[in-house]
């Protein structure tokens, strides 16, 4: 089977690569567990400096990756590419590994030695998605390959390039070929795979139907399964916000990359006092964006990955519409073609009833209702199938901490949005997803805990 980039740019095919035989999956697998034993025997310290440095060397590709990155998925080259984010998780992991990684020791007298130690899975699955490539890709294989698991990475279809660079990458500064494998697989290959135990842990980022598939491969097996799922989040803005501030953030975390972000914002409630205000200031901004090619270098919103992402966008904003919702963006500002290129949209008079309130949007749209006070405004942000962040903002942290408290969610924002913290976890709950990522428990999800009971006398 053939996979295919097809450029949002232009719709013509980018890149095309050929996907493993279940023959050639199988020895893919066999050589990375084969080889996981020596890399997992290697030094903490060296396993960390070899994947500082190959992270460093998909730095140094950078030049190349930014206008690659657009001709796969659309994201403009004025906003440089995804190193500053894969740099600063990577590192950040790195840098607490052997605290994370240390034996919890128990006792060690002469009569006993009790310890608890974190050994890694073995063979760890990494299923990246497309709108952040590098980023959700580093995430899981920086402190994968850190904690001493061999790691095989396949990457969306829509960003095949990806994988290649950072296995070229790393290959380069002596991390071993069979330790960190590149793969395409089709879908049917990579269940039947999870099915017949060929991993330890699976780590995948993408849409519920995804999710659902994964689970559903790995039912029986006990594999370990890290599921990030999507999202539908909203922002929350008091009467005591910073409104200047607050307009700015909340609309670029809904319109960055297109709106396709995992933790983008994709409903806001604004508290009746500066809901007029906070519109008004929202339209202005929107209106001041420039649709085009990811190119050219005065392009603010590139188009969506593909077509069909951008007409489910385009259904969901034509439903609401057509169900009573206002559209505040004047579409002659915005010339598209129907295809990838889709033109950004503020929404008000909108209901929890439409779907753009409901289900995961993942493109330029975004609903906006007045709400009179925190109930209400907690009320309607955990009306909703998912639970990745939530953004609150109000010059009071205690107000915002006691709000976080009630919100079905994995992160809390207070005055910023669309962001990951590699200090934190990165989790979500209900359709969003299991398990966690980067922070000490992203460590301790990529190693099982092992227990040593010596008595010596």
């Amino acid at each position: 089977m053939t996979i295919q980039c097809i450029s949002p740019i232009d719709g013509y095919v980018y890149a095309a690569r050929q996907t493993l035989t279940r023959v050639q999956a199988d020895a893919a697998v066999a050589r990375a567990r084969s080889a996981q034993a020596d890399w997992a025997e290697r030094p903490l310290a060296e396993r960390v400096a070899l994947v500082q440095a190959g992270v460093a060397a998909v730095g140094a590709m950078n030049d190349d990756i930014v206008p690659e990155i657009a001709w796969q998925m659309g994201r403009p080259v004025r906003y440089g590419g995804e190193f500053g984010g894969f740099n600063e998780r990577a590192t950040y992991m790195a840098d607490i590994a052997q605290e994370a990684l240390a034996p919890i020791v128990i006792e060690d007298s002469d009569a006993f030695r009790r310890v608890i130690k974190r050994v890694p899975h073995g063979l760890v699955l990494v299923v990246a998605p497309w709108n952040y490539p590098y980023m959700t890709a580093i995430n899981t294989v920086a402190p994968a390959l850190i904690a001493g698991n061999a790691v095989m990475l396949k990457h969306a279809s829509q960003t095949p390039l990806v994988g290649e660079r950072m296995a070229a990458a790393f290959h380069s500064v002596g991390i071993p070929e069979d330790v960190f494998i590149n793969v395409f697989l089709d879908h049917q290959t990579t269940s039947d795979l999870i099915a017949s135990r060929a991993f330890n842990y699976v780590n995948f980022t993408g849409s519920v139907s995804g999710g659902k598939a994964i689970e559903a491969a790995a039912s029986g097996t006990f594999t370990g399964l890290g599921l990030e799922l999507g999202g539908k989040d909203p922002g929350y803005v008091m009467e005591d916000a910073n409104l200047d501030a607050a307009v700015d953030t909340l609309i670029d975390g809904a319109m960055f990359n297109s709106g396709q972000c995992c933790c983008g914002i994709e409903r806001i409630y604004v508290h009746e006092s500066l809901f007029d205000a906070f519109v008004e200031k929202a339209v202005e901004s929107v209106n001041g964006y420039k649709l085009g090619n990811p190119l050219e270098h005065d392009t603010t919103l590139g188009p969506m990955a593909q077509v069909r992402f951008a007409n489910e966008v385009r259904a969901q904003t034509a439903e609401a519409i057509a169900g009573g919702a206002t559209a505040h963006i004047d579409p002659a500002n915005f010339p598209e073609d129907n295809g990838a290129y889709l033109m950004p949209q503020i929404l008000t008079d909108v209901t929890h009833d439409m779907r753009v309130m409901r289900d995961e949007s993942f493109g330029p749209v975004v609903g906006i209702m007045s709400v009179k006070d925190d109930a209400e405004a907690i009320s309607l942000m955990n009306d909703s199938s998912f639970g990745l962040t939530a953004s609150l903002w109000t010059s009071d942290a205690a107000r915002a901490e006691a709000i976080a408290d009630q919100i079905e969610t994995g992160t809390v924002f207070m005055n910023r949005a669309d962001y990951l913290d590699p200090a934190l976890c990165w989790t979500g709950c209900k359709d969003t997803g299991r398990g966690g990522g980067l922070s000490v428990i992203g460590y301790h999800n990529l190693t099982r805990p092992k227990s040593y009971h010596l008595k010596k006398a």
